[in-house]
């Protein structure tokens, strides 16, 4: 019984402790704090000084999101219970203090409102964000757009919110790019995979133009190194970004950013994630002995890994006329994809590859008609990654 009371007051003190830590670690807060209490306390010359303390340190630090605005608000109502006891018939800063609370309130409202939104595309639920059309008309109405923190989530929100609003897209990726110093790793790192999960989404649906956007978007994340977690890049990540390069023809990019990040991927994935990318390199440059043989290397655990090797052997091997192979290879692969049940979009993506490869081979490619049906229903598959390089199969004998 002694043990456990003891157990429980020990338990008590170390929250106390951690409360306690949690709350003074922010030293630049804990100033406006500290100088609220000397103004409890009727010490206002210790209390301007502190105040002014604080608001030089707030300053001083680069950031200038949410939360730089919430500290400048705290600032400026100590001040205003100051001078309200102090100089009672003068001017307030009841305006300054409503401008940054205000700024505050609208740039977390309008974060909140993006990861909704974006959660939603993954995610069927309905989020009622109260307030929002009032928030969105007010920013439109007024200069408050070209402060980052508000500016970066409206063009973010009206681009997540509707897939026609460009013009948000490219003026918030530029503000992203010349602003990115004044918001922390945390927050920034979600403003980009906000955007660069939304360039992937439009990719994914064979929308023109997002593939160097997307890859400008992931260059930049890397430069500012925040795609490592825990000083280890995802494969996922890792993959997209090789696909990308490698479609926009960066192809000696790629091959660098293979080499430079393969240590940054966890180690069981190391291997395989690396072979399969230089084999896609080694293809991109026509070398298919050399991608067929980084392809031979690793053992393909991975379901996604394993379709997207599956998939480069199926295009070596029409480019080189091994139709044999090819007819072996389909089979094999769509037993494959039948097997798998549970990998919903990708199985649509890559059982479409495997049947429109087979019209490949079968298309009488002599009968103009027949070839030109084949490219219309190509070209109005939303679902399908493979599209550019069938469509150029299907160009080739056009020409």
């Amino acid at each position: 019984m002694e043990a456990r009371l003891a157990n429980s007051a020990l338990l008590a003190l170390l929250e106390k402790y951690w409360m306690y830590r949690e709350k003074f670690e922010d030293t630049e807060r804990a100033k406006i704090r500290l100088a609220g209490l000397y103004r409890k306390r009727n010490l206002p010359k210790h209390f301007l000084i502190t105040l002014r303390e604080a608001r030089r340190s707030r300053e001083r630090r680069p950031w200038r999101h949410a939360d730089y605005y919430h500290d400048l608000n705290l600032i400026e109502w100590e001040q205003y219970q100051y001078d309200t006891t102090a100089r009672r018939t003068e001017s307030l800063n009841l305006q300054a203090t409503s401008d940054m609370m205000d700024t505050a309130f609208i740039a977390r409202k309008l974060r909140l409102a993006c990861l909704a939104r974006s959660h939603q595309a993954v995610f069927r639920t309905d989020y009622q964000m109260g307030l929002l059309e009032a928030v969105l008309q007010h920013v439109e109405t007024t200069g408050l757009v070209q402060i980052p923190a508000i500016g970066l989530y409206f063009h973010c929100y009206h681009f997540l919110n509707d897939a026609q609003a460009t013009a948000h897209f490219e003026a918030f990726k530029a503000m992203l790019f010349e602003h990115a110093g004044v918001f922390p790793p945390e927050e920034l790192r979600t403003m980009y995979l906000l955007a660069i999960n939304y360039g992937i989404k439009k990719i994914n649906e064979s929308s023109e133009g997002w593939l160097r956007a997307t890859l400008e978007l992931y260059q930049s994340a890397l430069q500012h190194g925040l795609l490592l977690e825990n000083q280890r890049l995802s494969r996922f990540a890792f993959n997209n970004i090789v696909a990308i390069a490698l479609r926009v023809g960066e192809v000696d990019w790629a091959e660098k950013f293979i080499l430079d990040y393969k240590p940054s991927l966890e180690r069981q994935w190391r291997e395989v994630t690396s072979s399969l990318n230089l084999a896609r390199v080694a293809y991109a440059r026509k070398d298919f002995p050399a991608a067929l043989s980084h392809l031979q290397r690793s053992d393909y655990k991975d379901l996604l890994n394993n379709l997207i090797a599956k998939t480069l052997q199926l295009k070596i091997y029409y480019e080189t006329d091994e139709y044999d192979l090819l007819d072996s290879h389909l089979t094999s692969m769509s037993n494959f994809i039948r097997r798998h049940t549970a990998i919903g979009y990708h199985r649509t993506n890559y059982s479409r590859i495997v049947y429109y490869t087979r019209q490949l081979m079968a298309v009488n490619l002599h009968d103009p008609q027949a070839v030109t049906a084949l490219r219309s229903k190509m070209e109005q598959e939303e679902i399908l990654t493979e599209k550019e390089w069938l469509l150029g199969r299907v160009d080739v004998w056009r020409v």
